[in-house]
């Protein structure tokens, strides 16, 4: 499989490029009134209106200062576009699906709610690969 590597908050993330449609510079958004905390707002994406997510604060891991720095990956699910705003795309890479491993379960956790899907031990480090489906859970996309 081919992934993509994500940083969030000086962390190294991953995701599936099947799910990346493009990788674009930052693009300010128009604020939705009464979304959740970590949706920035929509775009205007050729003609489509589209989410974007803060992907530090939707981790959990604070709220991103953004920069011209930021950049925005553009991922689908179920043919809904959303962007995910990173602080860097660093490389893709190809994996064997051998290197997968499960991530450690908690009690209480939802699976509907797991963001980090398998653990990749790679070079040193651990890689949590992101579940598209689960960061943008139906309301996210219904927003747009």
């Amino acid at each position: 499989m081919e992934i993509i590597l994500l940083e969030v908050a000086g962390h190294a993330f991953c995701i599936d490029i099947g799910s990346v449609r493009e990788i674009r510079g930052f693009t300010a958004s128009t604020p939705l009134p009464q979304a959740p905390d970590y949706v920035l707002g929509v775009i205007n994406l050729r003609g489509a209106v589209m989410p974007v997510l803060d992907l530090r604060a939707r981790l959990g891991l604070g709220v991103t200062e953004v920069t011209g720095r930021h950049v925005i990956v553009v991922v689908h699910n179920e043919d809904r576009p959303a962007g995910l705003l990173v602080d860097a795309v660093q490389e893709t890479m190809m994996l064997d699906l051998a290197q997968l491993q499960p991530p450690p379960r908690y009690e209480g956790s939802v699976d509907d709610e797991v963001f980090v899907d398998a653990l990749i031990p790679l070079e040193g480090r651990i890689l949590g690969r992101l579940s598209v489906r689960a960061l943008l859970p139906q309301e996210a996309l219904a927003a747009a």
